[in-house]
């Protein structure tokens, strides 16, 4: 297995990246904001991106996008194809593009949304910490991204203050070791939940709510 910095060359497996990124986020039944090829294929020439490959069969995937005159690095776009999930690839592909982001661009706070605990234990591991959405960039660029997800109402009515995802961030300033507790699954599964309940409880509410 490769494991690389993506460049032009493989610019042919941008449309088998498109869609398995989308037919995953469809298998989960998350909210996911939708790259074109187009968009995959820059980030191959800017060498933003990191691909896995088997030989000359796509295995896994993530880019990274700059933000606030690259203050701010988000890795997006983490994937592993069917066949070979399960063995510990989207931590080599996340660890991979964690490091050359470090490289690349030193200073720059490293983070992250998602809803998927599995990413939130990696994130734990590389040194990110869950934040609240205010300590994450206010590009307007980067929250543009997220108007194609499902659940991209939720932020909107919270004044993009909060939403079904965690926000996470690594700060090369803060050197404190953040392993001193071990990452607790069922605290950030229990969160998730209590999210959706409140939001859930909310849009209730407002069908059931009369109309003058």
């Amino acid at each position: 297995m490769e494991i690389a910095i993506a460049n032009e060359k493989h610019i042919k497996y941008a449309e088998i990246i498109c869609a398995t990124i989308e037919k995953s986020a469809a298998e989960r039944g998350t909210g996911i904001a939708k790259r074109t090829p187009e968009y995959i294929s820059t980030k191959m020439r800017n060498q933003n991106a990191v691909i896995a490959l088997d030989g000359d069969k796509f295995a896994g995937f993530c880019y990274i996008e700059i933000f606030s005159d690259k203050n701010y690095v988000v890795h997006s776009g983490l994937i592993v194809h069917h066949d070979y999930r399960n063995l510990g690839l989207a931590k080599k592909i996340k660890t991979k593009i964690f490091n050359y982001s470090k490289e690349k661009y030193p200073g720059a706070k490293i983070f992250g949304i998602t809803t998927g605990l599995a990413v939130m234990k990696i994130n734990y591991d590389l040194g990110y910490k869950p934040v609240t959405f205010s300590e994450l960039t206010d590009d307007p660029e980067f929250w543009k991204g997220c108007q194609t997800c499902r659940n991209y109402d939720v932020l909107q009515r919270t004044n993009q203050k909060m939403c079904l995802c965690t926000g996470m961030l690594y700060d090369p300033k803060n050197k404190k070791d953040l392993k001193e507790h071990d990452f607790d699954s069922k605290v950030l599964s229990r969160l998730k939940r209590i999210k959706q309940s409140i939001f859930l409880k909310k849009n209730q509410s407002k069908e059931n709510k009369p109309e003058n």
